[in-house]
């Protein structure tokens, strides 16, 4: 039997998510992240037979995606299915695949992430690239299956026409096209969540690429999995097939993570707990976001002895806990809060900006010609820059005025808490919580949003028992990170493990604490609620499923991707709960 709050999820799925696809009179369909228009939320809804009965943006993206972006980003990544076909086949028969390729999927499907690129022209040549690349991959195919005494699979279906209409032929690898060729609404939920947490994976994958780190069995698992979701293949898969594609899914994640932590630690250090400053200092100013710290290392190289002071944003909070980048004085503090409030911290700031990775929004005018993207981060009409070379950015900076005074100081945070520094103080904690000082583990974290709901977090760490020790990572430490909320024995309540891809150090800290108190991790005093938004969200939740890990409170809504049926399943197994009142669900 299933739970009160269990049966009002997957009564909330229902209502949400349609049982049949709706005629596509909408100009696009997305409904790939939590901030995707809602049943009765107003503004946006299905047109036609379907209105109003399924979660979707249908005329513009929340984010600001475009339709024009929307389709074309559907069309490549049906294409980068058909190119992963053509390298799973060719790995089969012993080809050797040029190491450019395997980056490449994972910068293409990185680039389709909620708030990373909305450059229409940028997907054009992307889809150009994804073209020349399946017939490069057919060709090594082929070769080698020759040469290894088999013939040749079929060619796959050629999914784009150079000369044609690239929106247009989006059409037909959308979210609804994909669910009617599949003709099962539950196989076709479990598909998008697969194609879902292969995003959040290849992300990963791409942050510790550009930090050097790769793995071949990686490149092979992610290639294989998409293989099997080509418009052609994912209907042959049964439901359960599907389901266990996408716990592997998750256990490549860990992989995944796991390689990022090595790939940060190897460059810049174990990150160390360090208290980092919010205010603005004297002096001109540079801001970056996002979470490349080898393009934050870059800059501080090029910025040192200018007299330019360097500021972390959003999710680069982290950075001044790692030893070699902390070492640059002129890495002064953090500026502004979340992702959501970048309209805000950016108009205020007195100096260029540089956003990495996601979460990008639309610029206003206020710093248009201020910011600069780099990596797969794209925006039509914002400078872009490649190879690292921020000269303009520096140039920008000291034209500006920057800081004329120092700021009112602002509250002090504390990052810096990844398993190394948590682990060195294992002792002690066991210690405290067999003498009865930490009563709980409550982890809160994954990725910050505008909607008013996610208060629910700041409610849940505030009404939280003050022997409850509070792990987080990504950008939702945003919700209380400047609250004062004690200690316990001189630690600080809140441990900020890091940024959304250290929540693999919540994962190592966790198995050690089961592992000295005797139980698995299910057996800990700890709780998680995990506040998701986009499809890094989803490979860390698939990350978890693989571990095993129940009880996850998950907000402040629903995938609109996961249909009633998909969702009774993770409920039954894996108890997953929504949000709800905060003093009731502690």
């Amino acid at each position: 039997m299933l739970g009160l709050a269990a049966r009002r999820l997957v009564s909330v799925a229902s209502r949400q998510f349609s049982t049949t696809s709706a005629p596509l009179a909408a100009q696009m369909f997305c409904q790939q992240c939590e901030q995707t228009q809602r049943p009765g939320a107003g503004g946006l809804g299905l047109a036609g037979s379907g209105a109003g009965k399924e979660a979707g943006c249908t005329t513009m993206g929340v984010c600001g995606k475009t339709p024009e972006v929307s389709w074309m980003q559907d069309l490549l990544i049906e294409q980068v299915k058909n190119l992963a076909t053509y390298m799973d086949r060719a790995r089969g028969v012993g080809a050797t695949l040029p190491p450019a390729m395997n980056k490449w999927v994972l910068e293409s499907m990185f680039s389709t992430l909620t708030n990373v690129n909305f450059d229409a022209e940028r997907f054009k040549a992307l889809i150009a690239e994804s073209v020349e690349l399946e017939r490069t991959a057919r060709k090594l195919y082929e070769k080698a299956a020759l040469t290894a005494g088999q013939k040749p699979l079929a060619p796959l279906p050629q999914k784009v026409d150079l000369n044609g209409d690239l929106v247009e032929q989006g059409h037909a690898y959308g979210v609804l096209a994909r669910r009617d060729t599949i003709g099962n609404i539950d196989q076709s939920s479990i598909v998008e969540l697969c194609t879902y947490g292969i995003k959040g994976v290849c992300a990963y994958a791409e942050h510790a690429s550009q930090l050097g780190f790769e793995d071949n069995a990686v490149h092979a698992t992610i290639q294989r999995a998409l293989s099997k979701l080509t418009m052609e293949e994912a209907p042959k898969q049964s439901v359960d097939a599907l389901l266990g594609l996408a716990l592997e899914i998750g256990a490549t994640n860990v992989q995944v993570m796991a390689m990022l932590d090595k790939a940060h630690t190897s460059n810049f250090g174990a990150m160390t707990p360090t208290q980092v400053k919010t205010h603005g200092q004297k002096g001109k100013a540079i801001c970056v976001s996002g979470h490349d710290m080898k393009d934050l290392h870059t800059l501080l190289e090029m910025t040192k002895d200018t007299g330019i002071n360097v500021y972390t944003h959003g999710e680069m909070l982290p950075a001044h806990a790692y030893p070699k980048l902390k070492a640059f004085k002129h890495l002064v503090g953090n500026y502004g809060g979340a992702w959501q409030l970048q309209k805000l911290d950016f108009a205020a700031f007195p100096g260029p900006i540089l956003v990495t990775t996601n979460c990008l929004m639309e610029p206003r005018k206020a710093y248009k010609d201020r910011i600069w993207t780099t990596n797969a981060v794209g925006f039509n009409g914002v400078q872009h820059v490649t190879g690292r070379k921020f000269e303009p950015i520096v140039e920008k900076a000291l034209a500006m005025p920057g800081f004329l005074q120092d700021e009112k100081p602002g509250p002090i945070i504390t990052t810096g808490f990844g398993h190394g520094a948590v682990l060195g103080l294992a002792d002690t904690v066991i210690k405290l919580v067999k003498g009865g000082d930490i009563s709980r583990f409550l982890f809160v974290g994954g990725c910050d949003g505008s909607e008013a709901e996610r208060s629910y977090f700041t409610k849940l760490v505030k009404l939280s028992d003050p022997k409850t020790m509070i792990l987080t990572a990504g950008c939702a430490k945003y919700r209380f990170n400047k609250l004062d909320l004690g200690t316990i024995a001189g630690l600080p309540r809140v441990l900020d493990l890091g940024q959304c891809n250290n929540s693999y150090d919540g994962v190592v800290i966790a198995l050690a604490l089961a592992k000295a108190f005797g139980t698995d991790v299910n057996g800990l005093p700890l709780s998680f609620a995990v506040s998701w938004l986009e499809q890094k969200a989803a490979a860390v939740l698939l990350s978890l499923l693989h571990l095993g890990v129940t009880r996850i409170r998950l907000g402040p809504t629903l995938p609109a991707w996961l249909s009633p049926n998909v969702l009774n399943v993770l409920v039954s197994k894996y108890n997953i709960m929504p949000v709800g009142d905060p003093a009731a669900d502690l």
